[in-house]
């Protein structure tokens, strides 16, 4: 059921590019509030991405890569994905993606959520799903993607706690299976 609006959307008045590449657009955009104020404000766009809770036959184990990114300096566990190339399906991105990320194909994608990882800062649609099904074919093809490692989902919260799960995809679909669980 959709809601009625509580307040005036904030209307955009113009923009102009500061910087453009296949990763990342950043734009001043010229917007005025519901009051009536006006400003300049940063919006940044990058290309959606779509990523997959991959668990195992009995739904007990997640398939999790153990990495580094080098921008916050942290290691961490991270749900296989990547983004979403022009035309692509993401539901098709994440079969890709865990094929190459990990050398499994999986039988079946369902959605789970979409959602903005950083709303009202960044546009950058994120698809996570959930893969069941996986069937090791081949080894991955992407070697700097981690190290991925089968981990029991009922230790994910206290790798939540421990500071080792930080992506917000990782997050949100990890939590999303624990507290909605699938049927088997």
């Amino acid at each position: 059921m959709a809601e009625a609006p509580r307040s005036k959307p904030w209307r955009v008045r113009g923009s102009r590019s500061l910087y453009e590449s296949p990763w990342v657009s950043l734009s001043l955009t010229d917007v005025e509030l519901p009051s009536g104020r006006r400003f300049e404000h940063h919006t940044l766009r990058m290309p959606a991405a779509a990523m997959a809770v991959v668990l195992d036959e009995a739904r007990e184990r997640v398939l999790l890569a153990w990495r580094h990114r080098f921008v916050p300096a942290l290691w961490n566990y991270e749900l296989p994905g990547g983004l979403v190339e022009d035309g692509e399906d993401p539901a098709d991105t994440v079969r890709r993606e865990v094929l190459e990320e990990t050398g499994h194909e999986v039988a079946a994608v369902t959605p789970l959520v979409t959602f903005e990882p950083m709303i009202g800062m960044v546009n950058t649609p994120h698809h996570l799903f959930l893969a069941t099904g996986p069937t090791r074919v081949a080894d991955p093809t992407e070697p700097d993607e981690g190290t991925f490692e089968w981990v029991n989902l009922a230790n994910v919260p206290a790798l939540i706690a421990d500071g080792k799960i930080a992506n917000s995809g990782t997050l949100v679909g990890l939590l999303h299976v624990l507290a909605f669980p699938p049927a088997t």
